[in-house]
């Protein structure tokens, strides 16, 4: 049986559709996840969450990274707390680091090569986060970015509502 919500998944499509807007797919179930892991090529994988760091650090600064001129094959998102099962997937296969929210994981050919977790994060402002993506797609990518065009990118201004505020699903105080 699938572990439920957390937290509404309306009221955090803000918090993914950013990451969205640059071209990064959400996934939403466990097999999703082994899916695009274990292809070969690169693929990132950020953990996404509610907390401010995800909103100050992490996603800011995987929209700015995308903008390099060589990020991964593919960009993928799964949401703590609301797609509880795709999450605990891709922990899985960051399994040399323990569990945080958020996270950032590179993959090359089904080998994780790079990550960020939460205590990397929470020491970072968003273009140090960016620096430290691009320096791992230059060393591990060959696909051309940027993942969106420049002047799409100018118009995409990150999600600024308190995490705090989501509301849990019912019965989960």
């Amino acid at each position: 049986m699938p572990l439920p919500p957390i937290y509404d998944p309306k009221a955090v499509e803000p918090l993914w559709q950013e990451l969205a807007a640059v071209g990064v797919e959400p996934l939403t179930t466990p097999e999703q996840v082994d899916e695009v892991v274990t292809k070969s090529g690169t693929t990132l994988v950020i953990v996404n969450s509610v907390c401010g760091c995800a909103a100050g650090q992490a996603r800011p600064g995987v929209m700015l990274a995308l903008q390099n001129a060589i990020i991964p094959d593919r960009s993928v998102t799964v949401f703590a707390g609301v797609d509880r099962d795709a999450v605990e997937r891709a922990r899985s296969h960051m399994s040399a680091y323990p569990p945080s929210s958020p996270s950032i994981g590179l993959f090359k050919d089904g080998k994780q090569v790079f990550m960020l977790q939460r205590t990397d994060l929470q020491r970072m402002n968003e273009p140090q986060v960016a620096e430290a993506l691009s320096k791992a797609f230059e060393a591990h990518c060959a696909r051309k970015g940027p993942s969106v065009a420049p002047e799409i990118y100018k118009q995409i201004r990150p999600y600024e509502g308190c995490g705090s505020k989501i509301p849990m699903m019912p019965g989960r105080a």
